[in-house]
Parts: structure tokens; sequence; C-alpha cells
């Protein structure tokens, strides 16, 4: 029974690498509508009913642009750069667990890519190698924009992963593991929905949020393409297809980084009453079938919290003006790192006088 367990493995796998493509596909029309929705104007309307098919021909475009390569550029390395961003956010997404299990007959079928016992460690290393595709990308371009874009990039990056690792390491201690599924499944209490980490861990969830802005590179935090100084940052020079991946790159990060504060903080696949509806669904339909129907609405509860993260990512965008970089290093440095030191002390205390477990 090996064979077919990995190969349904392998399908989950193509099937989270397709969502995400997606996802990141259709975000960007998500944020022309919310974009003209928050400002009281039309948004796109031309490319079929309601501009659905706007991503398409924004694809199209990408895909028949004139190659472009800047005199004097490193040529190897200015494809290197975009392809680095999109493999790396990709990969990020493989340990997400997206449901619990699905049965048929004694095949078991957990729907998610790869199960590690180390995936929070795993996101976290991989989502910190994204930023060597923008750093070589600016420096390959052989432009003083793009590379002053690069060097933010990296300054920016490795301020926010302490604080947002600091944030980690509150979750750490509380759930003793660092395993994405068993940290959704301690979430999991029947009839106690209320047991979500976002109640144990408020101080930590506005870190790892505020923090998920940085490394994305999202307003107001969008530093390395700030348009008013650097034109646009690492990917100036970038035309065609190769700045469609910096682009796909950014969106698959704002859909792994809602997933992973879904995951973390929100019990991922869980949902409130989830047991009761298992237990009054298994009278009738039958145990095996109750837990698919319990997987299947677990799905549909996990993305309805990470688009509507998605959501809050554009809706800020659209509403609060970027940082001065000065300002950006000082929260990180003077606010955010204390503050994540504090809440892992104030952790430690909780569970030393078994406030929290």
């Amino acid at each position: 029974m090996e064979l077919p367990v990995l190969g349904w493995q392998a399908l989950v796998i193509l099937v989270v690498f397709g969502i995400s493509l997606l996802i990141a596909t259709y975000s960007t029309y998500a944020e022309r509508v919310i974009a003209a929705f928050l400002q009281d104007r039309v948004g796109p309307d031309r490319a079929g009913p309601f501009g659905i098919l706007q991503p398409l021909a924004d694809a199209v475009k990408l895909f028949t642009k004139e190659e472009f390569f800047p005199a004097g550029a490193n040529r190897a390395l200015f494809v290197f750069g975009p392809c680095l961003a999109m493999v790396t956010a990709l990969m990020a997404s493989a340990v997400i667990p997206f449901g619990n299990y699905l049965q048929f007959g004694t095949t078991i079928i957990h729907l998610q890519g790869i199960e590690v016992n180390i995936g929070m460690l795993y996101v976290f290393g991989v989502v910190s190698l994204g930023v060597y595709g923008i750093m070589i990308g600016g420096w390959a371009s052989n432009n003083k924009f793009s590379l002053l874009g690069a060097i933010r990039a990296a300054s920016q990056n490795i301020s926010y992963e302490l604080a947002m690792g600091m944030a980690l390491i509150a979750v750490l201690m509380m759930s003793g593991t660092l395993s994405l599924r068993e940290i959704t499944l301690q979430q999991s209490v029947p009839g106690e929905w209320h047991f979500w980490n976002i109640v144990k861990q408020p101080i930590g969830f506005i870190i790892f949020i505020v923090c998920a802005f940085a490394e994305t590179n999202r307003t107001p935090f969008d530093l390395p393409e700030c348009e008013t100084e650097l034109v646009g940052g690492y990917h100036t020079e970038y035309s065609s297809m190769k700045m469609g991946l910096y682009l796909f790159a950014e969106y698959i990060n704002v859909f792994v980084a809602s997933a992973v504060m879904s995951v973390l903080y929100f019990g991922g696949f869980n949902f409130p009453f989830q047991y009761e509806l298992r237990d009054f669904l298994a009278q009738s339909q039958g145990a095996v079938t109750a837990q698919n129907i319990i997987t299947i609405l677990g799905v549909v509860a996990v993305f309805i919290k990470i688009f509507s993260f998605i959501f809050f990512f554009m809706w800020v965008r659209w509403t609060l003006p970027r940082f001065r970089y000065d300002q950006l290093m000082r929260l990180g440095w003077t606010i955010l790192i204390p503050l994540a030191i504090f809440n892992i002390i104030l952790t430690g205390g909780l569970i030393l006088f078994g406030v929290i477990q």
C-alpha cells in the first residue's frame, strides 16, 4: 500500500502548488477590485464579465513582452534572481496543513504536501531564502536604484526576522513541537474553539503580522520597491515574465504568510462545533463519511481564514502610507524585538504558574 499513498501525496503536492499559483494570479485581480472599492471607483471591467479574465490578460502580456537585459548586467544571475524568488515562495507552501485527512477504504490521505516535524523552522528558513532572489536580481541589474532596493530588502528582512522568530518561540513554548500539523491539532478541543492560540498569544500575533508585512515587502513596508525614491527598486530593470515572477512570488508569499498565521494562531482547519457536527453526521452517514465531510469543511474554513488575511493585507496597502526607512528600522529594533522578548518572558511565566498550557 506504500506506492498508492506516495502517489496520492505527490498529487497533493501538485495541487498545493497549483492552488498557490492560482491564488497568486487572482490576487492581482482582487487587489484591483479591493482598491477600487476602497477608493470608490470602477475596477477592472473589460476582460470578461466583471473583469474576471484580467489576470489571464496580464499573463499573456507578460509572456509576450520583449526580453530585456541591461548593458553590463550579469545575464545568468539576472535570470536566476526571479527564479529563486519564485521557487522559494512555492516551497514554503508544501508543509502547510490545509486539512486533516480523507479516508478511502484503508487509504488515508493527509491534505498536506509534506509532514515534517520541523515544519515551522522549514517555513521560516525557506521564506528567509527568498531575500536572496531579491538581492541577486538587484545586484545583477547593474543599476544603482536596483542595488539600493536589494540592500534595503536584505536589511529589512534581517531586522524583522528576529522579532518574527521570537514570536514563534512563544508558540513553540506552549505547543512543544515545531510540526504545523501538531500545532493545529493542539488547538482542536471538543466544544472549546476558544483554545486557538490567538487567545493565548495576542501579543505574539500582533508582532507576527507586522513582521509578515515587512517580510513580504507590502505597504507600509514596501521600501525595497519604493517608487517615489527608487523608481521600482530591485526590479527596476526587469520586464516580461521575469518581472512577473517577482510579482507572483510576492503574492505567493502573502498567501503563505496568511496560511501560516491561520495555522499558528487561528486553529488552521479547525472550526467551531466540528466535533458535535461530526458526531451528528456519524449517526446517519457512518464514522468515515462523517470524518471526510468534516475534513472538507475544514478545508473551506482554513481558506476562509486565509482569504480574510489576504484581504487585510490589501486593505492596509490602500489605507496606510509607507514608513520612512529610519522609522522602519526603529520599529523593528527598538519596539518589536523588545516586545517579543517581553512576550517570551510573559509566556514562560504563565506556563510556569499553570495559567496556560
